[in-house]
């Protein structure tokens, strides 16, 4: 054209200036303005536009300062291009200046001032806007009317929001998608999937944000069923290849814990940005599989798009869930870029100290925080909860409290733990009562948390008054109840509730199967343990490692060994949990030979043994009576292992030294321990001192337990067995005395035992059990038996009145 000798008019200079513009030519489009003759309106705007497109504002508003006489183009241009480049406060302004000087507003206009309120959530200035819409009638228009909807939802009032959705008289997909989106983002998951398969029923086109949003709403209620539909509907659309679409899709399968599919897509996806790299390594950090998040992490560093806060805290996340030095390095990299002082890095730093055991570090970044919020503070709350610093975490929630930032339910679940860890009632019922004022009391995540605290301070009735006053408790809170009876040894209630969660239709997990299992090993309901068994099955969860090392255990207390070796030998991985598990039935059953052969095997695959596989072990040698290797094992804790140990471990070797006659050595060995023997260790002492006949010892040991327990009446029945053996009448006599004295009782002894699946339960002495006489006719033939083989049972005749009479009158 130039070459030719043409002069351009206006019109073909003002479509070059504007293709230059598309093609982001933006100095070729200056030239070409400078060099027209003759410019209109049309040419002023388009100048304006392309320095506002490009980021600047303060050339394109010298060129809107130097027109002599602009449109309302002209001024939506300058409000979109201020919107454009995030000063919304700017494009209110220009917004109130055309009214002022007398420009006419049309539907472009309402639409961006619009959309700087709802970016601002300024919801006063958007009802304003909205009320010069209607008066220039404005308002029902379906850009004007589509900009208001996603106004009011962005500003929190998702009401006004429909009502003007329904107002507008044709609505096009822009309308519908800023509905659907105003839904999701105030959590109306449903109702957003409602009006997108009314949407689908008016005939329109899905677009690309539309399809976003939805994804949103699957992914936030872990709907995969419909979110699979929606996938396979974009995938006829053509839209699955958008990177829009397929990074909201592959969030919803990662939400929906499916990382295969969702891998599937990111590879599937023919370009990556900054969100399908965040979504992936998000979802991978979220499903525990860390090292995948963070492969993933490196290979987006190497593609040049950078990270964000969002990259950093999934790559944070993954770090805490793989523990090891990795989170350093990544802190590293935190503290090198812009991002070092960003709140949401910080809180996901700390989160990652707090469960890799890095309280120190923890606290070293909460300090140097220049700013905190809520999450902040629950960041450290956890880590001192999780490390088990149970009084510095009420402490921080006191602390939290004055800088008056608001404890949500994520601060009350580490706050409840630590008073259940500490046995703290008091504080837990004053925090339940500020819960309640706080009106979380039926949040369903704080109510379990509630459950468990009530039961781990002994407080069950409790514990279940709020169970049943949630309107619909959560596997979580069936877990915390079940759990909750089962540690206070009432493991018949924990089956009970166990029974009305699977009428409520609540699947249980691993955790719900592990603890009824082990209400099944207390009980020795071996018939309810295997219905159980099947159902683990049925979900295919016996791989997991909890579950099988409590099938081991389980098996083995009811007294069926073979099943819980063919458990043990089954177990996919077994970890210490599980060798542990096995060695202790073999001990409990005194297999001792089995259970040191366990041992060994254990040692041979590299398993790291820990304090209870000593015990166990222990035990062993105690039942074989071997005591040199006993005491080698006991040495090896320390010396090879690196174990301190414990009360328990001192009280399998007085009881394994005790066995061979060493009475004096056993009572040395306490009186030189590193700490105070408690109740337990004395009572071991004095079963062997019956054993041997030792009453000198017998008496010490017996004394050293009424001074921990005055109430004991066990040892009382104990020392008073080792006098009638010794034939010391007199001192059996005080002894009732004393218990009479003392108003002592003698706890008689229970057993059960399951026929045809229900449970039947006897005391010592009891004749009110239905087949009492068949019981007692065949424990006769059993003492019979007994005295045969040459076994004659010693019976204990503290409350036997005549004899201990006859005895008296002697």
């Amino acid at each position: 054209m130039i070459v030719s000798g043409f002069i351009p008019t206006v019109f073909v200079s003002n479509c070059l200036m504007q293709m230059y513009i598309n093609c982001y030519k933006l100095e070729h489009a200056v030239k070409t303005f400078d060099k027209m003759p003759h410019r209109d309106v049309v040419s002023w705007n388009a100048m304006i536009f392309g320095y506002a497109a490009c980021g600047q504002m303060g050339v394109a508003q010298s060129y809107f300062d130097t027109m002599d006489d602009g449109d309302v183009v002209t001024w939506n241009s300058l409000l979109s291009g201020y919107l454009q480049n995030g000063d919304c406060w700017k494009s209110m302004e220009l917004f109130a200046k055309m009214g002022r000087v007398g420009v006419v507003y049309d539907r472009i206009t309402f639409a961006v001032v619009l959309k700087a309120c709802a970016a601002m959530q300024e919801y006063a200035v958007g009802i304003q806007v909205h009320g010069i819409a209607v008066q220039t009638g404005f308002d029902t228009n379906v850009v004007a009317g589509s900009a208001l909807v996603d106004m009011y939802a962005k500003c929190n009032n998702l009401n006004d929001s429909l009502r003007m959705f329904h107002a507008i008289p044709e609505k096009n997909s822009v309308s519908w998608s800023a509905v659907i989106s105003g839904c999701v983002q105030n959590n109306q998951f449903i109702k957003g999937l409602d009006l997108f398969k009314e949407m689908q029923n008016s005939g329109l086109e899905v677009s690309q944000s539309t399809y976003a949003s939805v994804f949103r709403s699957c992914a936030s209620l872990s709907a995969i069923r419909v979110g699979t539909q929606l996938h396979a509907h974009a995938w006829k659309t053509n839209f699955v290849s958008d990177v829009l679409v397929g990074t909201a899709t592959l969030d919803m399968y990662a939400k929906c814990n499916n990382m295969p599919d969702a891998r599937k897509i990111f590879t599937s996806l023919p370009n990556h940005n900054l969100q399908s790299y965040n979504a992936i390594i998000v979802g991978y950090a979220r499903s525990k599989q860390g090292f995948e998040a963070l492969h993933l992490f490196l290979s987006l560093m190497n593609s040049g798009l950078g990270f964000n806060e969002v990259s950093l805290s999934g790559a944070f996340s993954a770090c805490a869930s793989v523990k090891g030095q990795l989170g350093l390095q990544v802190h590293g990299l935190a503290v090198k870029s812009p991002l070092s002082s960003n709140t949401c890095v910080a809180n996901a730093i700390m989160d990652m100290y707090g469960k890799c055991g890095g309280l120190v570090e923890a606290c070293g970044v909460f300090d140097e925080m220049e700013r905190r919020d809520s999450v902040s503070w629950n960041a450290i709350i956890a880590a001192h909860e999780q490390n088990g610093n149970e009084e510095t975490t009420l402490s921080l929630f006191v602390s939290m409290l004055r800088s008056r930032m608001e404890p949500d339910e994520f601060t009350y679940g580490s706050v409840l733990k630590a008073c259940a860890s500490q046995h703290a009632l008091n504080y837990g019922v004053e925090i339940h009562n500020r819960i309640i004022k706080s009106g979380l009391g039926l949040d369903l995540f704080v109510g379990s948390t509630l459950v468990d605290m009530y039961c781990k301070c002994g407080k069950i009735e409790e514990a279940e008054k709020i169970h049943d006053r949630t309107d619909e408790p959560i596997v979580v809170s069936w877990n915390a109840i079940v759990s909750g009876f089962s540690r206070q040894k009432q493991s018949e209630d924990a089956q009970r509730f166990f029974s009305q969660m699977l009428e409520m239709g609540v699947k249980p997990d691993n955790f719900t199967y592990a603890t009824v299992l082990d209400t099944c090993a207390n009980l020795a309901t071996v018939g309810l343990g295997k219905q159980i068994h099947a159902q683990i099955i049925k979900q295919e969860l016996q791989s997991d490692t909890y579950i099988s090392s409590t099938l081991v255990d389980m098996y083995s207390k009811c007294g069926n060994m073979q099943d819980s070796w063919l458990m043990f030998e089954k177990s996919v991985k077994r970890d210490s949990v599980t060798w542990n598990a096995m060695i202790c039935g073999f001990a409990h059953h005194g297999l001792a030979e089995e259970a040191l052969k366990t041992f060994e095997n254990m040692i041979f695959k590299n398993v790291k043994p820990n304090h209870v596989t000593f015990v166990s072990v222990l035990r062993a040698c105690a039942h074989m009576k071997l005591v040199e290797i006993g005491l080698q094992y006991f040495d090896a804790m320390r010396n090879d292992y690196g174990l301190d140990p414990q009360l328990e471990h001192y009280a399998c070797i007085v009881d394994l030294i005790g066995r061979c006659g060493q009475v004096n050595e056993a009572l040395k060995l306490i009186q030189e321990m590193p700490f105070e023997a408690d109740s337990v260790i004395w009572r071991t002492l004095l079963s062997i001192c019956k054993i041997h006949g030792n009453v000198e010892v017998a008496e010490q040991a017996a004394s050293s337990i009424l001074q921990l327990e005055p109430e004991d009446s066990s040892a009382y029945i104990l020392l008073s067995n080792i006098y009638s053996n010794a034939g010391l009448w007199e001192k059996v006599s005080d002894m009732r005395k004393i218990m009479r004295y003392n108003r002592l009782k003698k706890e008689p002894g229970c057993s059960w035992i399951e026929v045809k699946d229900e449970v039947h339960t006897f005391l010592v002495g009891d004749k009110a059990h239905p087949r009492c006489s068949d019981i007692y006719e065949k424990l006769m033939l059993l003492v019979g038996e007994m005295k045969w083989a040459g076994y004659f049972p010693t019976i204990g005749i503290l409350f036997d009145e005549e004899a201990v009479e006859a005895h008296e009158h002697d």
